[in-house]
């Protein structure tokens, strides 16, 4: 059983996906990162970054004690890894899968969620940062849109958990100030994966709560984007 500390992003979603196309039983306990239940002990424990999503798994593949991880991408190859689906095991194929999960973590995600900070979530218009991160995110997307042009997934012939970090940060793409039909590769890609059952079930998970998600709210912003190391 996995147990799964999560909130409904891009992040979160990761995980709810690949668990829904695993097959593996799990238990979602909310983390409401706009009421800061991120920082109380119990989550501290097992996420230091004060970060969701992280996991408990209470069947780790050793046999010993329950084992807590901590950053989507971890995640990612920890489950994989485990149940022995969506990342190879030769050499070459974990590789590339290795590459564009990584390219998505350093890359995708962090000028996505600036986009998404600048265009919504700004107590005002700062025009060279919406500028630069919508140009940012549209590079990347080009990226894409050239490799999927090449190989039907972004590690080559297989889908694999590159794919499932990266498609859920494409789900949002109008907020990005992205158009897919200006990407037919990425396009015919996305919605290729968004066809997938286990993906639209992974999608939905927390749907419910989203309605009363507010980032732009002042206590929200005060939570989310006024932190330091205090």
């Amino acid at each position: 059983m996995i147990d799964l500390y999560f909130w409904p992003t891009p992040n979160g979603l990761k995980v709810t996906i690949l668990l829904e196309e695993l097959g593996v039983p799990y238990t979602v306990h909310p983390i409401n990162i706009t009421k800061g239940e991120q920082f109380t002990p119990e989550f501290l424990a097992i996420s230091p970054n004060n970060r969701m999503p992280a996991i408990i798994d209470s069947e780790p593949a050793d046999g010993g004690e329950p084992l807590s991880v901590f950053e989507s991408g971890a995640i990612l190859t920890y489950l994989a890894d485990k149940h022995g689906r969506f990342l190879p095991t030769d050499l070459r194929g974990r590789v590339r899968v290795n590459e564009w999960l990584h390219w998505q973590i350093g890359g995708l995600g962090p000028m996505a969620g600036q986009a998404h900070h600048f265009r919504q979530y700004a107590p005002e218009q700062v025009p060279y940062a919406i500028e630069r991160y919508t140009k940012e995110v549209n590079r990347l997307y080009g990226v894409m849109n050239t490799r999927l042009g090449q190989v039907p997934y972004l590690a080559g012939d297989d889908y694999s958990i590159a794919d499932i970090a990266s498609w859920t940060w494409v789900v949002p793409h109008d907020r990005q100030g992205q158009t897919l039909d200006d990407f037919p590769h990425l396009k015919r890609w996305f919605h290729e994966i968004a066809a997938r059952p286990p993906v639209e079930k992974g999608r939905r998970v927390g749907e419910a709560w989203r309605k009363d998600f507010n980032p732009a709210s002042d206590d929200a912003r005060k939570v989310l984007f006024g932190q330091t190391a205090r």
